[in-house]
């Protein structure tokens, strides 16, 4: 899918876990780690803002836009990772 979730590069730069994101947000862990490793077919609005308000960042911070390569198909589109 080239809709890359990077909320577990915010959640790291924010030396936070995402079970004290989920709870201040008022969403499940499990649905959260669906958004986080990019399975999620869709968010709402008041999520994401949920979120965005939480995290201090942009909604761009955390969704990015990747065109697939040729020949890849969505599901081998890549998954962000932690950056170091």
């Amino acid at each position: 899918m080239p809709i890359i979730v990077n909320l577990d590069v915010v959640l790291a730069q924010r030396k936070m876990r995402l079970n004290d994101l989920a709870e201040a947000v008022d969403i499940t862990p499990q649905n959260l780690s669906v958004l986080k490793t990019g399975r999620a077919r869709a968010i709402r609005f008041s999520t994401l803002e949920a979120i965005c308000k939480h995290l201090n960042c942009q909604p761009g911070e955390i969704l990015e836009y990747r065109p697939a390569m040729a020949g890849e198909t969505p599901d081998e589109a890549p998954v962000s990772t932690p950056e170091d």
